[in-house]
């Protein structure tokens, strides 16, 4: 056992016995920071412009503090990225965390010397949680690979500026920056796929013991091993146990990642955001990741079925309820506030509070009201690809045909196979079924003739990374959406 191994079973204790402190009583911690936030920032220019000193409970703050997107909240960051101090929370922000939006182009989120804690002390305890369950910590005594955007950093009014993971490689603990990989130069090179062939030639005969990264590019780095050595990964890193994820649902990636590993191993979820650290898998035998109720962030949740009305209820962590999907608003030590970062949850557990991602409340099809999200197209995905166990799935993506050429509209499932089903027919008879079984509004039109069963649209080879590649977004944090309301992603890849 070498010595990063060894101190990390007291430390993995130490983070167990401090989770399990807050865990006891959690709407006492979330109404704790709720109170806190309130009152650090109540001189802020936020804080001013919304009565900061007259809320006392949860009613006020709803009365007082509205739900807000990037868009909405804007103003008050544009005033924070020009350098203006005290605007959303104390002083200037540390940092800048740049990150790409659907509708906002480049969007610009604060991170504060509060709020980077929030990122860095999670992804640690991510790791701890694990050895302290499982007793394995061998792994941290190998190399470790996190596949991440660039750590260079810009400034924008004397503020760094950088992709989240740039910015966290920065705070990475010293005790592991002698085995971790790669290396500084390689990280920074911008070309997503000059740098993949960096990382490889500088990873291949190492030890690798972890690695990271969002499942389609570590699926690519794990590919263009595979053509170099002929070998199963497996047999080129033989110390791999453990693999740490974020940013999509792992299942449809799951059964192409592990046939290319070669074997089962270890893996560990993140719900890492620019925004905060949301969650992350606290256990190997339990589903979902435990939502982080004590590290800076007030949680509210919207009921995703009233997201687009005027008042929809806005709830607090004491009265939500299972299986049931929100939209996840925060409030956090970075100075966001009321501020819906998109995606949607579903409680899996509320004793702890866990979660699973379950989609992005504006990533929906409801061409025709039928209001499907990503997890039911990814659900029925699985379902048809474990009815047909030959079919080995890539990527996907699913978008309306509102007026096609002949016959009723339809979605369309545009899918590049690496193993196609033996009978497409079939494959997409079932996973039509699933669908209907999934959304009873998607049902109600099938049966109403109004849409007629989708079509699955095989895509050639590497269809997605050259689409990703033609926006400037190859690699990296990058991730096709799994859905939309129009076709113009459909269009280009096809």
């Amino acid at each position: 056992m070498g010595i990063r191994s060894f101190f990390s079973k007291p430390l993995a204790a130490l983070a167990a016995y401090q989770t399990k402190k807050w865990l006891k009583n959690p709407e006492k911690t979330q109404t704790n920071w709720m109170q806190k936030l309130v009152s650090e920032a109540q001189n802020t220019a936020f804080g001013k412009d919304h009565s900061f000193g007259e809320i006392k409970t949860y009613e006020d703050f709803k009365k007082n503090v509205p739900v807000r997107d990037y868009e909405d909240l804007k103003p008050y960051i544009e005033r924070v990225v020009k350098g203006e101090p005290d605007i959303l929370w104390k002083d200037k922000p540390l940092y800048l965390a740049k990150t790409s939006g659907t509708t906002s182009g480049v969007k610009y989120i604060p991170i504060s010397k509060e709020s980077i804690n929030n990122h860095i002390n999670s992804a640690k305890n991510a790791i701890l949680a694990y050895v302290h369950e499982t007793g394995k910590a061998q792994f941290l005594d190998k190399k470790l690979i996190f596949l991440s955007g660039s750590p260079e950093l810009d400034k924008k009014a004397g503020i760094f500026t950088g992709r989240l993971s740039g910015i966290s490689n920065h705070h990475v603990p010293g005790y592991l920056r002698t085995n971790q990989m790669p290396s500084y130069e390689t990280n920074c090179i911008d070309d997503w796929e000059t740098k993949l062939d960096k990382i490889i030639d500088e990873t291949i005969e190492q030890p690798m013991g972890l690695i990271s990264g969002i499942p389609p590019w570590v699926q690519m780095y794990f590919d263009r091993i595979e053509e170099r050595t002929g070998k199963k990964i497996k047999d080129v890193f033989p110390n791999f146990e453990l693999f740490i994820y974020g940013g999509v649902n792992f299942e449809p990636y799951k059964a192409k990642l592990f046939e290319s590993i070669g074997k089962k191993i270890d893996s560990i979820e993140l719900y890492p955001a620019s925004e905060g650290f949301i969650a992350y898998q606290d256990s190997q035998k339990e589903p979902g990741m435990l939502l982080l109720l004590d590290t800076g962030i007030f949680f509210e949740f919207i009921p995703a079925d009233e997201y687009f009305e005027e008042n929809p209820t806005r709830l607090h962590i004491g009265q939500v309820e299972l299986n049931k999907n929100y939209a996840l608003v925060i409030n956090s030590n970075a100075g966001l506030w009321g501020y819906s970062i998109g995606d949607t949850v579903k409680f899996v557990s509320l004793h702890p509070h866990r979660i699973v991602v379950s989609g992005r409340i504006k990533h929906f099809i409801s061409a025709f009201g039928e209001h499907v999200i990503g997890e039911e197209v990814e659900k029925a995905m699985k379902h048809a690809c474990n009815l047909h166990p030959e079919v080995e799935i890539i990527e996907f993506t699913v978008a309306p045909m509102v007026a096609p050429v002949e016959g009723l509209p339809y979605h369309e499932w545009l899918v590049e196979f690496a193993r196609p089903p033996h009978n497409p027919e079939q494959f997409a008879k079932d996973l039509d079924q699933k669908m209907v079984e999934l959304n009873v509004y998607y049902q109600d039109l099938i049966v109403g003739n109004i849409l007629r069963p989708l079509v699955i649209k095989p895509l050639k080879n590497n269809a997605f990374i050259d689409y990703m590649r033609s926006i400037g977004k190859l690699g990296g944090q990058n991730k096709v959406p799994r859905l939309a309301n129009d076709r113009k992603i459909a269009d280009v890849l096809q």
